[in-house]
C-alpha cells in the first residue's frame, strides 16, 4: 500500500471517526467487491478517499444536490442509516452534500440558497442526486417548492450537472406514481430530459428502495475517475445489473430440484424451498439484491422469506412499464400482459381462447343440423381432387374399364357400369344360393333327427330286461345324428361361399 494511504494524518483522521486501518481497508474492499466494480482495485478505493477526505482541509470535496420528487423517501432512508463502520460512512465524507431536504440542517431560505449557488458555482462539477418521480399532473404544479415547480427545479439543476442519479425506481421512470391508477403524470429523469433536450448523462439505480451500496458504488466512479460507469441499454450501471436475480439466489437448488413453497406457513416454506411458484420475479428481474443484500449484507428480500417483486425492473423511457404494473398482482406465477390500457393475465387469455373455440365449435354444429347436413345430405366429390392431378396413380376407379379373369385363364374387358352390375348379381346370387343351400340342409337335418327320435321309440318298446340301458344308447345315436347334422349344414354353407367366388380383377 502507498505510504500515503497509511500516513499518520490519514490515520489520525479515520482514528478520529472511529475507524481502524484494518477496518479502512475492509470497507475499501466492500465498495470494490461488493458493489460489483471489478475494474477497481482496493488500493485505487483507498487512495481516491484518502485524496478526498484529507483535501476536505482545503474544500476540495466533491458537490452533490440531492432533491426528493414524489416519493416515500425510502432510498434515503435506506442510504442515511447504515451502521458504522459501513462504506458509505466514509464515502459521506470524501463529498460535500449541498442540498438535501431530508438530512439538511438548514432549511427554508438558506438551504435553497446554498443549492442555488451550488448550481451556479460549480456548473458541470457537481453531481444531482434525484429520489422519486416527476410529476407532470395538475398543469405541473405539483411539489412546489419555494414558489417553484418540481419539474422545473429538477430541469435546472439536471442541465447544469456533470451527471444525474436517478435513485429509485421512482426517479427512474415514475415507480409507484407511473400506475395506471394514479393521475400524477408521473414520469422519470431520462424521459424528462428527454422531452426538454437536456443532453447531461443519466445513471438509472431502479430498486424499492435503491440498495445504498449502488449509489456508493456510482459516487466512489465519478469521484475516483471523475467518469461515469460503464452503463447498459437502459443506462444502468452494468456491472450491477446484467444478471437476473435468480442466478445468484440462494434457493436456486430448490429451484433446480422442482422444490417449490406452494402456500405460506407451509412445511416447504419451513424449509426455505423456491417461492417461484408464489409468484417470484427473480428470473426476470436484473440486479446483483443476492450477492450485495441489506444492511451490511445480512439480509435480503428472498432470504426473508417474500417472492422478489420485480423493484428493479423500469424502462426509463416508459412510465407505463413501471414494475407495478408489469408485475402485479404480485401472487400471480405470471406476470400481467397490457394491451394498450387493457391489463390481463395470460392465464385468462387462454380460457377466453377456449371459450371461443368452444363456442365455435358448437355454433359449427347448429349450422350443420340447420344446413341438413347431419342428415345425410352431404355432396361427395365425384372424383378425388389427386386421383384427377394424378390419372396414372388413381387410387379410386372413375369409370374406366375393368379387365375379369376367368378360372380358365382367359381374360374379358368389360365397362365400369357393366363391371358394377355384374358384382350386383354376383351379390344377389350369392344370397339366393346360401339361402338355398341352408334350407335343404336343415331340412335333411330335420329329416335326420326325426329318424332317431322313431329309432329311440321303437327301441323302448321293445327293451324288456334293459331297458334304461337301451335309452341311453338311443340318446348317444340322436346326439351323434345332430353333430353330423350340424357339421353338413356348416360344409354346405362354405361350398356355396367357395363356389360364388370368382377370378376377378
Amino acid at each position: 500500500m502507498d505510504e500515503k494511504v497509511l500516513s499518520t494524518e490519514f490515520e489520525e483522521l479515520l482514528s478520529s471517526r472511529g475507524v481502524t486501518r484494518r477496518g479502512f481497508l475492509q470497507l475499501c474492499g466492500t465498495i470494490a467487491a461488493a458493489t460489483g466494480l471489478a475494474h477497481i482495485t482496493v488500493p485505487d478505493v483507498a487512495h481516491a478517499i484518502e485524496d478526498s477526505v484529507i483535501g476536505a482541509a482545503e474544500g476540495n470535496l466533491f458537490p452533490v444536490i440531492w432533491i426528493e420528487g414524489a416519493s416515500c423517501t425510502g432510498c434515503t432512508e435506506a442510504f442515511a442509516q447504515i451502521d458504522e463502520p459501513d462504506p458509505a460512512t466514509v464515502v459521506l465524507e470524501m463529498i460535500s452534500c449541498n442540498y438535501n431536504e431530508t438530512l439538511s440542517f438548514a432549511a427554508g431560505h438558506s438551504v435553497e440558497e446554498a443549492k442555488a449557488q451550488t448550481i451556479k458555482q460549480c456548473a458541470g462539477k457537481y453531481v444531482l442526486v434525484y429520489e422519486g418521480a416527476l410529476l407532470e399532473g395538475w398543469d405541473g404544479w405539483a411539489l412546489r417548492v419555494a414558489e417553484e415547480t418540481g419539474v422545473n427545479t429538477f430541469l435546472e439543476a439536471a442541465e447544469n450537472a456533470f451527471g444525474v442519479v436517478a435513485l429509485g425506481s421512482c426517479a427512474v421512470n415514475g415507480g409507484w406514481m407511473g400506475s395506471k391508477k394514479t393521475p400524477a403524470g408521473a414520469i422519470g429523469c431520462q424521459a424528462l430530459m428527454a422531452k426538454h433536450g437536456i443532453t447531461t448523462p443519466v445513471i438509472n439505480i431502479p430498486g424499492c428502495p435503491a440498495n445504498p451500496e449502488w449509489l456508493v458504488a456510482v459516487l466512489v466512479d465519478v469521484v475516483m475517475m471523475g467518469v461515469l460507469p460503464e452503463l447498459n441499454i437502459d443506462n444502468k450501471p452494468a456491472l450491477i445489473f446484467e444478471q437476473a436475480i435468480h442466478e445468484n439466489c440462494q434457493r436456486r437448488g430448490h429451484f433446480e430440484n422442482g422444490e417449490f413453497v406452494y402456500k405460506f406457513g407451509s412445511e416447504e416454506e419451513k424449509m426455505g424451498f423456491c417461492l417461484y411458484a408464489m409468484g417470484c420475479r427473480g428470473p426476470q428481474t436484473k440486479a446483483n439484491c443476492g450477492i450485495v443484500r441489506y444492511n451490511r449484507r445480512r439480509s435480503w428480500c428472498v432470504e426473508a422469506g417474500s417472492p422478489c417483486i420485480g423493484c428493479c425492473e423500469a424502462n426509463p423511457m416508459d412510465s407505463s412499464h413501471n414494475w407495478v404494473d408489469v408485475n402485479a398482482s404480485f401472487h400471480e406465477r405470471h406476470r400481467d400482459l397490457r394491451i394498450g390500457n387493457w391489463v390481463v393475465q395470460p392465464r385468462t387469455i387462454g380460457l377466453a381462447a377456449l371459450g371461443v373455440t368452444v363456442a365455435a365449435v358448437i355454433i359449427h354444429g347448429f349450422g350443420m343440423k340447420a344446413s341438413k347436413r347431419l342428415d345425410g345430405a352431404i355432396r361427395f366429390e365425384s372424383q378425388r381432387e389427386w386421383d384427377a392431378k394424378h390419372p396414372n396413380e388413381a387410387i379410386g376407379y372413375y369409370g374406366a374399364d375393368r379387365t375379369i379373369i376367368h378360372e380358365d385363364g382367359t381374360k374379358e374387358v368389360i365397362s365400369a357400369e357393366e363391371f358394377e352390375e355384374r358384382v350386383q348379381a354376383d351379390y344377389e346370387s350369392t344370397l339366393a344360393k346360401l339361402g338355398a343351400g341352408v334350407a335343404g340342409t336343415v331340412a335333411v337335418a330335420s329329416d335326420t333327427a326325426q329318424n332317431a327320435a322313431e329309432n329311440l321309440v321303437n327301441k323302448s318298446d321293445a327293451a324288456t330286461e334293459k331297458p334304461t340301458a337301451h335309452v341311453a344308447e338311443a340318446v348317444e345315436e340322436v346326439e351323434a345324428d345332430t353333430t353330423n347334422a350340424a357339421e353338413e349344414v356348416e360344409n354346405a354353407v362354405e361350398e356355396e361361399i367357395d363356389e360364388s367366388k370368382g377370378g376377378q380383377e
